[in-house]
């Protein structure tokens, strides 16, 4: 959510952000509705002083016995008026925060402008792509032979983008799922939190899920939406707060079910667990000062390639260009992990910083300790990482030519000591 003082005093800063997203400018619009808007204020505030003034005339006239029937009229003729001014006056404000809610996040400064995935930048290499000495399969192709990776069972349940996993399979995602919760709360320094998979409208708000992505998300027919990710009630735990200099920052993870309904995706990645419904994911959230999300943004992207380097996977790392950047990021890095069985790079997580644009739309703030007045936090989010994207990377890279998994060493203590799973035995 955008500052509307600061549309007023700077609008070019406006449409400067909204060009480099490839966005036509909206500060011409926003200008003139906001002018109207407090046009009807201003009346509105006259004819609530008139009508004050007209009452204590009413008053005195009647303690005097005089005729005060003008007044009266004049009084009723003022309240209908007023009716009228404010529901116009609730209009324009409801079309400029409708128009303002719509509106994607300034890039910083430093963010490449591009139109797509082909416009961004790479930041660096990591690791080395695996020597297989056989034709790399993809993970289902691994997976469906022992049946360990059913799509077909899950589709008699659920229908298409499911998936149910079985035994070795099975525990080598928990192992995954353990595995990274762990690291994040014992070396990484993050608490971590249990939150509801259902939130409210607000909450998706908050995090600008709403309006603009509704169709992306799933909605119960009480009135919730299942959590596309945690960074939904995680980023919300602070909404309408007013925390102290001292509380920052604050940084929280969780482990959780997450679900999305791919209304975009149609026909992509159909086959495998690439593009899911339902899927878990390790989420890191931060709340921190704002001459501190830079260097946050750093430090949690460090986090999320931590997991990849400790279970020796190959990636890279890539800054979004504004074309392909998220709606309430201000810079994103993508960690792009090496899949042989597709002979490319996948996503796998994704770090963002949001500046104030998300403390904006949830009214988080915090008081500076050398000022009385509150000011917005600033706010990230990033994948620590997707438990099905990881499973499918360590299925892939650790594939043998016998269809057997390596476990890796990291996640042995995990699986009770197993040193492979898919091993026909």
């Amino acid at each position: 959510m955008y500052d509307l003082k600061l549309i007023r005093e700077t609008p070019e800063v406006l449409d400067e952000g909204l060009k480099r997203r490839n966005l036509e400018p909206m500060s011409a619009r926003i200008l003139e509705l906001d002018k109207q808007h407090r046009a009807i204020q201003a009346e509105l505030q006259d004819m609530q002083a008139r009508r004050n003034d007209a009452s204590k005339q009413i008053g005195i006239a009647k303690r005097n016995g005089d005729d005060a029937s003008d007044l009266m009229a004049e009084v009723a003729e003022i309240k209908s008026g007023m009716a009228e001014k404010e529901s116009a006056d609730n209009d324009l404000a409801n079309q400029i925060k409708d128009i303002l809610s719509g509106m994607p996040n300034r890039p910083l400064d430093d963010v490449p402008v591009g139109a797509d995935e082909d416009d961004n930048i790479l930041a660096r290499l990591v690791g080395d792509k695996p020597k297989l000495s056989f034709d790399a399969k993809q993970h289902f192709e691994l997976g469906e032979v022992d049946g360990e990776m059913d799509f077909e069972l899950a589709a008699k349940l659920s229908g298409s983008r499911f998936v149910v996993l079985k035994g070795g399979v099975a525990r080598l995602y928990r192992a995954l799922s353990q595995f990274m919760i762990d690291l994040h709360i014992d070396e990484h320094g993050y608490t971590e939190v249990i939150p509801p998979v259902l939130v409210r409208d607000h909450a998706m708000y908050g995090t600008s899920q709403l309006p603009k992505f509704a169709e992306d998300s799933f909605r119960t027919e009480e009135g919730f939406w299942l959590i596309p990710t945690a960074e939904v009630p995680l980023t919300n735990t602070v909404a309408g707060e007013i925390l102290k200099d001292s509380d920052l920052p604050r940084r929280m993870t969780a482990l959780t079910p997450c679900f999305r309904s791919e209304a975009g995706s149609a026909g992509r990645d159909t086959r495998g667990m690439l593009r899911q419904h339902q899927f878990d994911k390790v989420e890191m959230v931060s709340i921190v000062h704002p001459d501190k999300s830079d260097e946050e943004l750093e430090r949690m992207t460090g986090c999320a390639e931590d997991v990849l380097k400790r279970l020796g996977l190959h990636y890279r790392v890539v800054v979004l260009c504004t074309g392909d950047m998220g709606f309430g990021a201000r810079k994103t890095y993508d960690i792009e992990v090496w899949l042989p069985g597709q002979d490319a790079y996948r996503e796998i997580s994704s770090c963002s910083t949001c500046g104030d644009f998300q403390a904006r739309r949830m009214n988080a703030r915090f008081r500076p300790a050398d000022s009385k007045k509150p000011s917005f936090v600033h706010t990230l989010n990033g994948s620590g990482v997707a438990v099905g994207r990881c499973l499918i990377a360590v299925m892939e890279n650790y594939q043998q030519a016998d269809g057997s998994i390596i476990v890796p060493e990291v996640l042995r203590p995990y699986m009770g000591g197993k040193e492979s799973i898919l091993t026909n035995e």
